[in-house]
């Protein structure tokens, strides 16, 4: 029996399972295995934007437990949010060029189009949304990072409240903003913003003020996730935007440090920078999103990476 291969750095190591969500031969087919969910019985909500299941329901086992979608051809962007104690999800679709808010078992509860009533897009075709976020106060956040690189802010009912950012080299500005997330782990709240071609994230409030950015050196990161103290991201290439099959995943600690890059080199700073990355091995080709667990056990899904389903890493 082949004996399972470790990686990852320092106190971070895991275990790699590459056949964790293959279902069988033939069985629920996937195209790009963009982005991860849990909820709150513990299983993995999984998007690919292939039509005859645009989700795939797994448990923590590798099983897939259900399966629906057939309407979200671009299927991008998934996230999950608890409101008054029901979980829904949003999906960003960048042939739509919406926002669909359904319930966990795909009814549709709201879309959301392109922001017309911001005056910064001509046609909807612009419009390329890849990731959202629903703040505290039910306010939802949408990137658009494969359009024009704003972050546009709608209330709870799909209302336009205003938007920030834009493609540029400006500390307010993006390219690729690809992924967004809530932070709450220094007590406040605030935005993490993914500036893929940037190797980095930028930290805002949430009313759209810069407050940071965060250097991730060769790392053209995906989107944060947050699961306790650490900050997670796949990485879907590295050193150059152009290099095919150069992914892996980093882990960074409460101090927005790298401590650990699986599937890739080990985090080295020099007086207090990050040394560029790059990667190491070949377990990944291009990682698009991580979900994480209670045990810190990490499932990786990925993009035009020949069709493949989610990779476990389990910590050890």
């Amino acid at each position: 029996m082949k004996k399972a291969m470790i990686i990852g750095h320092n106190r971070h190591r895991y275990r790699v399972h590459s056949d964790w969500g293959f279902p069988g031969e033939g069985r629920y087919p996937v195209n790009d295995c963009h982005e991860m969910v849990m909820d709150q019985q513990g299983r993995i909500l999984m998007l690919t934007n292939e039509t005859r299941n645009n989700v795939l329901v797994y448990n923590k086992d590798g099983t897939i437990v259900d399966a629906w979608g057939h309407e979200f051809p671009g299927g991008h962007g998934l996230s999950i949010h608890d409101e008054n104690g029901v979980q829904m999800l949003y999906i960003c679709d960048t042939e739509r060029h919406e926002i669909i808010k359904t319930d966990l078992n795909g009814r549709v509860i709201m879309t959301i189009g392109f922001p017309r009533e911001a005056g910064i897009y001509p046609s909807a075709d612009q419009f390329l949304p890849t990731e959202s976020v629903v703040a505290p106060n039910g306010d939802i956040y949408i990137t658009d990072g494969y359009g024009l690189q704003y972050v546009i802010r709608y209330d709870s009912r799909g209302n336009y409240i205003g938007h920030w950012g834009g493609k540029g080299e400006g500390q307010e500005q993006f390219d690729c903003a690809h992924g967004i997330a809530v932070d709450t782990r220094d007590g406040g709240t605030s935005l993490l913003i993914t500036s893929r071609n940037h190797n980095a994230f930028k930290r805002f409030t949430l009313d759209g003020v810069y407050r940071e950015t965060i250097t991730l050196p060769g790392s053209f990161v995906c989107r944060p996730v947050i699961r306790g103290a650490l900050l997670y991201a796949a990485v879907f290439r590295s050193e150059q935007n152009t290099n095919v099959g150069s992914g892996y995943v980093t882990v960074l600690d409460e101090h927005n440090k790298v401590v650990a890059t699986p599937g890739g080199t080990a985090p080295v700073y020099q007086d207090g920078r990050l040394l560029p990355q790059k990667k190491e091995g070949a377990v990944f080709v291009h990682p698009h999103d991580v979900c994480v667990d209670e045990d810190e056990n990490i499932y990786v899904c990925q993009w035009n990476s020949g069709k493949t389903y989610p990779i476990l890493l389990e910590r050890v």
